[in-house]
Order: structure tokens, then C-alpha cells, then sequence
């Protein structure tokens, strides 16, 4: 199983920044794909930013010289460093992870990021 828990959600003005992490564990978890995803009510959930065990990444449009996906191994912990944020940008945001490609993708629970004045 793997577990994922997400931190670092909160209320900032636009132009802020935010760090998210996201704490995993359990015995099936591995560095396979890993990745941040948002979404507002009503609509569907968006990939934010990836990242594969080689360390290759990929990102939204939207979050692309903005937002930038990190990893700790040895903490296993994933981070997403959101600067210059938006209105826009206001979402619960999640963390997740697949373990192999025929495996289905894990989710944390989310954690809420409002970007308003």
C-alpha cells in the first residue's frame, strides 16, 4: 500500500508563494511517477506538475515558470514551490503517485490553497 499526506496549504495574496509537500510511505511506494494535480469544484482534476523516476519533468502550462516540482528521497517527501501566485491558482491541491504503469494512482487528501487579497 502506499499512503500520501499533503502540507503546506493556506490563504496568501496574490504575488505570494506557497510550498507544498507531500509526506509518503507504505511498503509499495517507489519513485516510479510522482506529481501534483489540482481542482475546483465543478471541474475536473488538472495536472499541475509530474515528475519520473529519472528525475525528467513535466508541467501545466499554467504552472510553467511559476510552480516547480521537487523531490527528497531519503525523506520521501515531495515539494511544489509555487511562486507568484494567482487568483487562479486557487484550488485543493493533491498529491499523487503511481508505482508502476499498470498500477492505479494513489491520492493524498488534498490540501486547500486560496490565493486572494
Amino acid at each position: 500500500q502506499v499512503q500520501l499526506v499533503e502540507s503546506g496549504g493556506g490563504l496568501v495574496q496574490p504575488g505570494g508563494s506557497l510550498r507544498l509537500s507531500c509526506s509518503a510511505s507504505g511498503t509499495h511506494f517507489n519513485w516510479y511517477r510522482v506529481g501534483w494535480y489540482r481542482q475546483v469544484p465543478g471541474k475536473q482534476r488538472e495536472m499541475v506538475a509530474v515528475m519520473i523516476s529519472n528525475g525528467l519533468t513535466n508541467y501545466a502550462d499554467s504552472a510553467k515558470d511559476r510552480f516547480r516540482i521537487s523531490r527528497d528521497i531519503a525523506k520521501k517527501t515531495i515539494y511544489l514551490q509555487m511562486d507568484n501566485l494567482k487568483p487562479e491558482d486557487t484550488a485543493v491541491y493533491y498529491c499523487s503517485t503511481r508505482i508502476s504503469s499498470g498500477s492505479a494512482d494513489y491520492w493524498g487528501q488534498g490540501t486547500q490553497v486560496t490565493v486572494s487579497s
